[in-house]
């Protein structure tokens, strides 16, 4: 479901026509308009988790292709921002869903994150229902105020949604528990 960020060039070129499909590069955090410029921005994400600034994981489908990209941005104080996006092709297939749990198991579980965060475009519809489906996230607006002031600084363009690690830690069980 994830994998490093090291990939070979198929493989790139995959992630980049996915990436600038015109309903996803909007939504895309790091962008790249050519080819040789993602892949600059893909070495200098290997070169950033390297230094522990950013925690960056490729999403791959079931045959292991690269459909997408999930990412800790912002890294401070065992906090970060989570930044997500999926190729066109594989929209409501549920992988969005899956690669969001692995990656908190790994952050919580592994990395000793305490608290994702999630800036989500307000007209971003699709990822709004999405957020506000998963039982460990909690629209943050108010409760996090000066954060959200924060990532709405320059107008009111953004939700935010908060991933509390005991929270989806309880939530994860409760579901694993209901499956088996």
């Amino acid at each position: 479901m994830l994998k490093r960020r090291e990939m070979n060039e198929q493989e790139q070129h995959v992630l980049f026509e996915l990436m600038t499909h015109p309903d996803v590069f909007p939504f895309v955090r790091q962008k790249a308009t050519t080819f040789d410029e993602f892949m600059i921005l893909n070495k200098q994400t290997i070169e950033a988790e390297e230094r522990g600034d950013i925690i960056s994981r490729i999403i791959v489908d079931e045959w292991k292709n690269p459909i997408g990209t999930i990412n800790l941005f912002d890294i401070q104080e065992q906090c970060g921002f989570l930044g997500t996006w999926i190729g066109k092709d594989y929209h409501g297939k549920g992988f969005n869903t899956l690669a969001k749990i692995a990656f908190l198991q790994e952050l919580f579980g592994e990395r000793k994150i305490n608290t994702v965060f999630m800036r989500i475009r307000r007209e971003n519809i699709r990822s709004r229902k999405a957020a506000e489906k998963l039982s460990y996230a909690v629209k943050a607006n108010e409760s996090r105020s000066s954060i959200f002031q924060e990532v709405n600084r320059e107008g009111y363009k953004y939700d935010l949604y908060e991933i509390p690690k005991d929270l989806f830690a309880m939530s994860y069980l409760t579901e694993e528990n209901m499956i088996h």
